[in-house]
């Protein structure tokens, strides 16, 4: 007996809801997991690392909380998602597998106890995506670095030790206290502090290396669906024809060659564009005969992008060039534009490109723009962004020479600080501001690392937003993984700090022993009531 068949009912986990890692914990009533699993597993040691308070606020604030309606998905389960996904470098539907299948994972997003359920639909990363924007990943990128501050502070008293106050700092207290309050002095401007490295680069989009006999292709096939989607028989009388089948013949008549030569792509981009013309004419008459506007927004924005580009096309056709503004280079993603970057293997890549500011170790993006721009002119605004974050100007910039204009040399020099690049003009005989190989390597590692291993080099998001905040979130994973890395460290270092604490005291008893030795020796008492009293001790 056939019939319909019985829609499948997705069934999702029962989402925990956020409890702050900082809550005490009663001995005996601690969850499964925390008894269970083992501390010295990555996602254990990052969950304890991640600062869920303060990131989870910065979402909270971004979205907001409703009191009608389903409870929503804990914050730290939206966030830790994002992460595990660009950690481990998985598309949406593998993420969501891997969180029901690892137990480890599911401890990371704050679960209690294992949940063998998707979490939540996969689709529900865009809407992730574009709840966190660059704005909110900065400032959780800024509180990261506030952390690596207190551990490196933690780390130093726990190399230096405790510090007895001197008498000068003594008296000095003692002057302050006995003064009483003093009159407020005017504020004045810190001192430049730290270092900064500036660099761009480019995300390329995941998208067809585009030419522009392909463009034309695609927008013409593009076309012959909407024709197809808005004729009615009922309303017109014939159907317009598209001559797709030759046109399609023509198209791969030229792609398929090997070596093609330039008339022959001049002569069959032409082709394509008076076919592609010819469908445009159509589709308006068709539009024509509609009193309501029959496409939906998503066929309509299809409908502008193509009229752009063949205007774009038939501009460079006509004048025989290969440069226009806002070039279109996708037509399912128009944002994306042409970065001209002068490598050796990709001299012009396709996305956004980004500027960032590397301080100890962890990235900042200052600028991310989808058309391309000269990042020297910008300098200043990227100096000002560190006086933002930080309360102060950097001590010292590192930067590449197509920062180090007269300008902003001179502007650097007005706020006192230093930019150590080469200097203009022929090279003198002290070279003490010259970039030493290596001094930028940081930064460059910083891409590489991006690029290599979290897919930085290759952003699988289709919209302009979630793009965004695809690139946002492979830099804010960069910042955990250095900040749970430094974590380690502060641990080795208390361990070390430990054991040469118990050898030092244990050495400090055995040095006193000797010397009461010594000088029961020296006295003569060997043998006597005093020389076994002293071995008998512990």
């Amino acid at each position: 007996m056939q019939g319909n068949m019985q829609k499948d009912s997705k069934r999702r986990a029962s989402t925990p809801s956020f409890v702050s890692p900082s809550q005490l914990v009663l001995a005996g009533f601690e969850t499964p997991f925390s008894q269970q699993l083992r501390r010295t597993n990555r996602w254990v040691v990052l969950a304890g690392k991640i600062p869920w308070d303060d990131i989870c606020n910065v979402y909270t604030k971004q979205v907001g909380l409703s009191r009608t309606g389903r409870p929503p998905i804990s914050p730290r389960i939206v966030i830790g998602s994002l992460l595990i996904k660009h950690m481990c470098n998985l598309d949406d539907r593998e993420t969501v597998a891997q969180i029901a299948e690892n137990m480890y994972m599911q401890y990371f997003l704050g679960y209690s106890s294992f949940n063998p359920d998707p979490p939540f639909d996969a689709s529900l990363f865009v809407e992730f995506r574009s709840r966190l924007g660059l704005e909110q990943i900065n400032a959780i990128n800024e509180r990261i670095h506030v952390l690596y501050q207190g551990i490196e502070a933690e780390k130093v008293a726990i190399v230096s030790g405790p510090k007895e106050p001197d008498e000068h700092t003594m008296a000095e207290s003692s002057t302050n206290q006995d003064s009483g309050p003093t009159e407020e002095q005017p504020d004045e401007a810190p001192e430049p502090k730290g270092r900064v490295l500036f660099d761009a680069t480019a995300c390329p989009q995941d998208i067809a290396y585009p030419t522009d006999l392909g463009l034309l292709s695609e927008a013409r096939e593009k076309s012959e669906e909407i024709i197809d989607e808005i004729y009615c028989k009922a309303l017109h009388l014939k159907k317009p024809r598209t001559y797709r089948q030759e046109a399609r013949k023509e198209f791969l008549k030229v792609a398929q060659k090997k070596n093609k030569k330039r008339s022959a792509i001049r002569k069959a981009v032409g082709k394509q564009l008076r076919y592609l013309a010819r469908n445009l004419k159509s589709i308006d008459k068709l539009l024509d005969q509609y009193k309501l506007f029959p496409l939906d927004p998503r066929q309509q924005k299809y409908l502008l992008v193509i009229r752009t580009l063949y205007q774009q096309q038939k501009e460079m056709f006509d004048a025989k060039k290969n440069t226009v503004e806002d070039r279109i280079v996708s037509i399912h993603q128009p944002h994306v534009r042409p970065i001209v970057r002068g490598k050796t293997n990709a001299k012009v890549e396709f996305g956004a490109k980004v500027h960032v500011s590397l301080v100890d170790g962890y990235a900042f993006l200052d600028e991310l723009s989808w058309d391309a721009f000269n990042e020297g002119s910008h300098m200043m605004d990227y100096v000002e962004h560190y006086h933002r974050r930080f309360g102060y100007y950097p001590k010292e910039v590192l930067a590449d020479q197509i920062y180090c204009n007269r300008k902003n040399r001179k502007e650097l020099k007005e706020k006192g600080i230093r930019l150590v690049a080469k200097p203009l003009g022929r090279p003198s005989a002290v070279k003490k501001e010259h970039l030493r190989p290596g001094e930028r390597n940081p930064i460059e590692g910083k891409f590489g690392q991006g690029k290599t291993a979290y897919g930085l080099d290759n952003i699988k998001a289709r919209l302009k937003d979630t793009s965004e905040s695809w690139i946002a979130c492979i830099f804010l994973v960069l910042n955990l993984v250095k900040l749970a890395g430094v974590a380690l460290l502060c641990l080795i270092a208390k361990m070390i700090n430990w054991a040469f604490s118990a050898t030092y005291q244990k050495t400090s008893v055995f040095k006193l022993r000797l010397c009461e030795f010594q000088c029961l020796t020296a006295g003569g008492k060997i043998g006597t009531l005093e020389h076994f009293e002293f071995f008998s001790r512990p």
